[in-house]
């Protein structure tokens, strides 16, 4: 048994989410082996570690990598960790389907841990989302999946409503990609029945917002999760990095670091 501290590596480290794990990994028994960075902005960081320019030169010395980095660079970050020995936890979010096929071909070699939000709470109310689309009857209900975020986000919907939108999809056993409405304009027409809708709003430094609601002729049953601050993501991650030790490789979930799926 490997007594010795797990090393961690942080990609994007001067990120809002990379500056928040060093934070909460310095409270850990583990050790920050270094981080990656884009930025030139290193000022006010809270770790004292080395900062490379590749990803590769941090896979060296790390037992795990988290990323919170941009979608642009996941393809390379998964091709530079195949046969490594370092686990990955993937908090990426607006990932092309070419790149998300490179993330399966490496978790053949490597555990993964990928989700839009490791926030515990989001887990479960996918979880619940899911049951919930079993339970209720596309025909009766209709579905509308709203979130919010600060100004600066790149991507809408955004990666948590998508994963919120395809557990409803998987209760229904239809195809996300088949029913899915985003952004409706002008003159559309009735909703289309069995339709899962998406609405996105932008402002200030909302940090994240979700609802999904269920919506029939006679009621309204709605979830919500609602983040107040980005370290809830950072804690979740920190949690899978310490879960993933000594798991053989494959694609995980939050929801297995909880326990809610078997393995």
């Amino acid at each position: 048994m490997n007594l010795s501290p797990l090393r961690i590596g942080i990609a994007g480290i001067a990120g809002r989410v990379g500056r928040l794990l060093c934070e909460e990994i310095s409270s850990t028994h583990a050790t920050i082996s270094g981080g990656t960075s884009l930025s030139k902005d290193l000022l006010n960081l809270t770790c004292q570690v080395p900062v490379f320019d590749e990803i590769e030169a941090l896979i060296n010395v790390s037992d795990v990598i988290i990323d919170f980095t941009n979608a642009s660079i996941t393809g390379r970050h998964a091709k530079a960790l195949q046969n490594s020995q370092t686990a990955w936890i993937l908090g990426t979010t607006g990932i092309s389907d070419e790149d998300q096929n490179l993330i399966e071909e490496t978790s053949k070699t490597i555990p993964i841990v990928q989700a839009a939000n490791f926030s515990p709470g989001v887990a479960l109310m996918i979880r619940l989302a899911s049951e919930m689309a079993k339970a209720l009857p596309a025909e009766n209900y209709d579905v509308e999946i709203l979130e919010a975020h600060h100004r600066q986000k790149v991507d809408a919907p955004s990666g948590t409503a998508i994963a919120i939108g395809e557990a409803i999809a998987k209760g229904r056993q239809v195809d996300l990609k088949q029913v899915q409405e985003v952004g409706r304009y002008g003159v559309t027409g009735a909703r289309k029945k069995n339709a899962i809708g998406f609405a996105s709003l932008r402002g200030g430094q909302i940090v994240g917002e979700h609802s999904a609601f269920f919506i029939s002729d006679v009621e309204e049953i709605s979830l919500t999760h609602k983040a107040f601050d980005r370290r809830i993501f950072a804690r979740g991650a920190v949690r899978s990095a310490f879960w993933s030790v000594d798991k053989p490789a494959g694609l995980y979930g939050l929801s297995h670091v909880l326990g809610l799926d078997s393995i």
